[in-house]
């Protein structure tokens, strides 16, 4: 009796929720997008400057989608997922 009692005991237990997981990983895409849209508008010429680099995309949404992600994955961290 008591060898089976310590081994239901033993079962492990995860930190987060399947709520949490869900919002960790929403969390990351969002961080990702942003990333991806931050990337490029570079010129492959050296000598020849790209005023695509201050573009609307590079400059104010992709931090902004960056900053959203982090924010999601400290919301999912500090989720209660038994509520």
């Amino acid at each position: 009796m008591g060898e089976q009692k310590r081994k239901e005991d033993a079962k492990p237990t995860f930190v987060f929720g399947k709520k949490n997981y869900k919002f960790m990983f929403i969390g990351l895409a969002v961080i990702a997008l942003g990333f991806i849209l931050m990337a490029g508008g570079g010129s492959d010429d050296p000598n020849v400057f790209s005023p695509e680099i201050f573009s609307w995309r590079r400059i104010r949404l992709a931090p902004m989608l960056v900053l959203l992600g982090f924010g999601i994955e400290m919301y999912a961290i500090l989720l209660n997922p038994d509520k």
